[in-house]
């Protein structure tokens, strides 16, 4: 029998997850191998007999042995073996040192070529000598050993060269798919300057354009045509332990409507930021798109599309296919998967918020996470302008998924720190959508979630009446229309109030309401303003503005991140409200005097870690919480399990 190690069996022990790693596939498919491949696969050795590598060389040194079978299927299976939840590596690659080596198993040990070719492996120049000997990497590499740091120096260097955000967007989607590790890398390191790249508002023109610059899939495809058959399609995915799957239908993808299959720019985006921001393992994330069709006729007439070439499936239709997207998710993946819902068009947003809500672990970052990161800037706010969230009124421009998301959880908190009544609290809170207010004269014709906010006001047909009439000390964005916070409307804003409170949160920017110069010169420097997008900096009379962004960054990292660790199996109200007041917390007097509402990007991981505690905090509370016992040290050790892309060594 083939021996898997080079030193002494005990050896063994320390490294075993490595074995296991390399089983797991097998032992989760057992039909798909013969009983001998089985076995052979397990040992190491490709299928037919044939050697492979360093474990055939090794596998020739008499008194070595392996593991049984069946004893690596119980290591793999054994809860002990994923600590915290799976969120730390299973396999010990994350915590493993210079002394403590790692093997980089596939079905066997990855070498040679294949080794460079593997993105969660490759380290470029960064191979040791000794692991260039022990990997057959001899010139394959040039002959000069580098540090992770260089390569990082040297691709930062090279990315400020490109001009136009794409070309960075693709460099960066290039090097994911060539060293895992060092993309993860260079974002957390510089995550100010890189998320707006891989991110908003970048990424809305990479969707766009997502056919032209298509080059390999980055998550799964599930179409019309897989009907039937979507459980067998999940297991086409090669990782099986998956904790997080951001899904998308493409249909309303920020504010630049249907894009179809293209959409699926926005899951590899935010699951990019799931790790880099909040700590998953890359390997733990699954992006999937729903192709039902688009309406977008200059997609279905490009020769580029990647999608299915036909109108929408709406209706019955629609929802079978959703229905069973669900249901083969739970299946495949458990209970406590967290389904992220991203960038569905109203009319369905709320309705599979609300289906799957009592039955799955979902959340819609739209409608909730947008939410729970304006309310934590209005938390914040309140330090500047005084009173309570009860003492203020707010205006929304735009009634969707966003709007009405926003204005529930405000009404939520306002709830729970006065104690009365929600329908009380939504009477401070007033919405404008493309027909005008919304006043109870029109509560017929209102879909139902705009209908709470149909308050008892003559009807007002625009913007700048409704600012002149209700007098509101906020003013927030959600339209995804650009240019509709005239000047007109903030200075209105401004007549009555000494610290106008001005969000236009819409993405990209382009469909920002206002940009944040026009906030500030409108109002004489008196705005406090945040925008969904980023802007530079603002000189105003001598004194310098830093914009802030309520970027739904700061709280999906950290809110899925403090379900997966503490094994949450429903998303409730009061984990958002959690998170919200954990990242209101984080703004300090220092970020208030420069006019921000939020925290730097800079201290991103940090924040992320005590939102996560206090989301798992709730989750505990509330008897939700499947990993026991509770932690007593929730913000260490919600740390403690975060992914670091530093490289490890291999044996």
């Amino acid at each position: 029998m083939l021996s898997l190690f080079s030193s002494s069996s005990s050896k063994f022990l320390r490294t075993a997850p490595s074995c296991v790693a390399a089983w797991a596939p097998l032992a989760r498919k057992p039909n798909r191998f013969c009983r001998s491949q089985r076995r052979a696969a397990a040992a190491g050795v490709q299928c037919g007999g044939r050697r492979r590598g360093v474990v055939a060389r090794r596998g020739r040194e008499k008194g070595k042995a392996v593991m049984d079978n069946t004893r690596a299927v119980e290591a793999y299976m054994d809860p002990k073996v994923t600590v915290g939840g799976g969120v730390e590596d299973a396999y010990g690659e994350d915590r493993a040192t210079e002394e403590q080596l790692v093997t980089p198993w596939t079905f066997s040990v990855a070498s040679g070529y294949n080794l460079l070719r593997d993105p969660h492996h490759n380290k470029g120049l960064a191979f040791t000598e000794k692991e260039r000997d022990a990997h057959y990497l001899r010139g394959l590499l040039p002959p000069i050993v580098v540090s992770q740091e260089l390569q990082e120096r040297k691709l930062m260097s090279s990315l400020r060269q490109y001009k136009v955000p794409l070309q960075r967007y693709v460099a960066m989607v290039d090097l994911q798919e060539r060293n895992e590790r060092l993309f993860f890398k260079l974002l957390i390191d510089n995550v100010e300057e890189l998320l707006p790249v891989v991110y908003t508002p970048t990424v809305g023109e990479a969707c766009q354009k997502y056919g032209s610059i298509f080059r390999r899939p980055q998550g799964l495809y599930i179409s019309l045509k897989e009907k039937g058959k979507i459980l067998e399609v999940l297991k086409n995915w090669p990782v099986w332990s998956i904790q997080v799957i951001v899904v998308t239908d493409g249909e309303r993808i920020l504010g630049l409507g249907d894009l179809g299959c293209q959409g699926m720019g926005i899951p590899v985006g935010k699951l990019a930021l799931y790790t880099a921001l909040g700590g998953l393992r890359p390997s733990a994330c699954l992006p999937i798109t729903i192709d039902v069709g688009t309406n977008n006729e200059q997609l279905l007439n490009d020769e580029f599309y990647i999608g299915l070439r036909q109108r929408r499936a709406k209706g019955q239709e629609y929802d079978d296919l959703l229905h069973e997207f669900m249901c083969a998710v739970k299946q495949q993946y458990g209970e406590k998967v967290l389904v992220q819902f991203e960038d569905f068009a109203n009319h369905n947003a709320f309705d599979l918020l609300m289906r799957y809500s009592k039955t799955h672990l979902v959340f819609n970052d739209d409608i909730q996470g947008t939410a729970s990161v304006v309310l934590a800037g209005l938390v914040a706010v309140l330090k500047l302008v005084g009173g309570t969230l009860a003492d203020h009124t707010y205006l929304f421009l735009g009634a969707g998924e966003a709007g009405t998301g926003i204005a529930e959880l405000i009404a939520l908190e306002m709830s729970r720190q006065t104690g009365t009544p929600i329908e009380q609290n939504r009477e401070k809170i007033w919405l404008v959508d493309s027909k005008g207010l919304i006043v109870s004269s029109r509560l017929e014709s209102l879909q139902h979630f705009k209908k709470p906010w149909a308050h008892d006001h003559e009807p007002v047909n625009n913007l700048l009446d409704a600012v002149q009439v209700i007098k509101p000390s906020v003013l927030i964005g959600t339209s995804g229309v650009g240019k509709t916070f005239t000047q007109d409307v903030v200075e209105t804003m401004a007549s009555f109030n000494e610290k106008p409170v001005i969000l236009a949160l819409s993405n990209p920017t382009s469909q920002s309401e206002c940009t944040a110069e026009e906030a500030y010169t409108w109002t004489k420097g008196r705005a406090i303003f945040a925008s969904g997008s980023p802007f530079d900096p603002v000189e105003y009379e001598g004194k310098t503005f830093v914009p802030g962004q309520a970027n739904n960054a700061y709280i999906f990292p950290g809110l899925g991140l403090g379900l997966v660790i503490s094994g949450a199996i429903r998303v409730h109200d009061e984990m958002l409200l959690a998170a919200s007041e954990a990242l209101a917390q984080q703004v300090t007097q220092e970020n208030f005097d420069k006019g921000l509402i939020y925290p730097p990007f800079k201290n991103i991981r940090n924040i992320s870690a005590h939102i996560a505690a206090n989301v798992a905090a709730k989750v505990y509370e509330l008897g939700l919480a499947t990993r026991l016992p509770r932690p007593e040290n929730l913000v260490k050790y919600a740390e403690s399990c975060m992914y670091t892309p530093a490289y490890r060594s291999y044996r």
